[in-house]
């Protein structure tokens, strides 16, 4: 089994985190927002295999496994608490949901 260069793997993990940052940054929809920093956290996971892969040990697996772990607590508290935006201002825009501050 060949693994592939540390280089090319943590290249692709930050391209993918930037893509998911770009896309937090630029999306109003809160779905899209949601699944922008799910972008993000699987590129951090995907730098903690290949960190792990290199070193031969596994670390990065374990440390994936618990940013899962992590992952689908923020997908459960994210979607509930869409819902009840959704709920109260009939839309999933971010910016219509200004009227939340003090």
């Amino acid at each position: 089994m060949t693994a592939i260069p540390i280089e090319t793997g943590l290249l692709l993990a930050g391209v993918l985190f930037m893509l998911g940052l770009i896309s937090v940054m630029i999306r109003r929809n809160v779905i899209f927002m949601l699944i922008s920093v799910e972008i993000m956290l699987n590129a951090a996971g995907l730098a903690f295999i290949v960190a792990g892969s290199h070193w031969a040990q596994p670390d990065g697996q374990i440390m994936f496994i618990f940013i899962l772990t992590m992952a689908a607590a923020e997908v459960s508290v994210g979607l509930a608490l869409i819902l009840q935006i959704y709920h109260q201002l009939k839309t999933l825009n971010s910016d219509a949901a200004n009227f939340m501050k003090g």
